[in-house]
């Protein structure tokens, strides 16, 4: 008994890793098979946010939008990220930009998570994984992996991260915006 309990223990961690903020083992090339690249219109969606409000990606066209995908909320990686973003909300602004997360987590989890640490962007419910799929964001154990698309002001895919690591990643993004802004002048 208790060793069938350490195998199932053993073989969940790596799931629970990811989750956490951990390495992104599992998430194999072959699920990202379809997914749009740099140079290709972004997939719109719409789907609800922290408040309940829907949104679309068509509703934030006409600005760079940094849609980040992440595990789950509360958890250490994912709180560090959004804190991240969070932080750096005027750089971003200066830059334009409109950041917004996706997790599969609901609403009510996306509300208590923007209220405990004082997050202004959207966080959207995508429950279904359907946003997900659309941008072959791979999925383990319900969790989305941690990636993490920069879309110009026409809807364009400019930038994709997909080996994420939330203490360096907002100012990648940020130098991304910058480059693209300084195209765009």
């Amino acid at each position: 008994m208790i060793r069938s309990l350490l195998v199932v223990a053993v073989l969940s961690l790596p799931g629970v890793l990811s989750a956490c903020g951990g390495a992104d083992e599992g998430a194999s090339p072959a699920s990202t098979a379809g997914a749009p690249e740099v140079g290709d219109r972004a997939p719109d969606f719409t789907a609800p946010d922290q408040r309940g409000q829907s949104v679309s990606l068509a509703s934030l066209r006409g600005s760079p939008v940094v849609l980040y995908f992440y595990p789950r909320d509360e958890t250490p990686g994912c709180t560090a990220e959004a804190c991240a973003f969070r932080d750096a909300r005027d750089r971003l602004e200066a830059l334009g930009a409109k950041v917004v997360g996706v997790s599969s987590d609901d609403s009510a989890s996306h509300a208590e998570f923007a209220e405990e640490h004082g997050l202004s962007f959207p966080l959207l419910a995508d429950t279904e994984g359907t946003i997900a799929e659309a941008f072959g964001v791979p999925s383990r154990f319900g969790f989305h992996a941690r990636m993490t698309f920069i879309i110009d002001r026409s809807g364009v895919i400019r930038r994709v991260f997909r080996d994420v690591d939330p203490a360096v990643h907002v100012d990648e993004v940020a130098q991304v915006l910058e480059s693209l802004a300084s195209v765009s002048r």
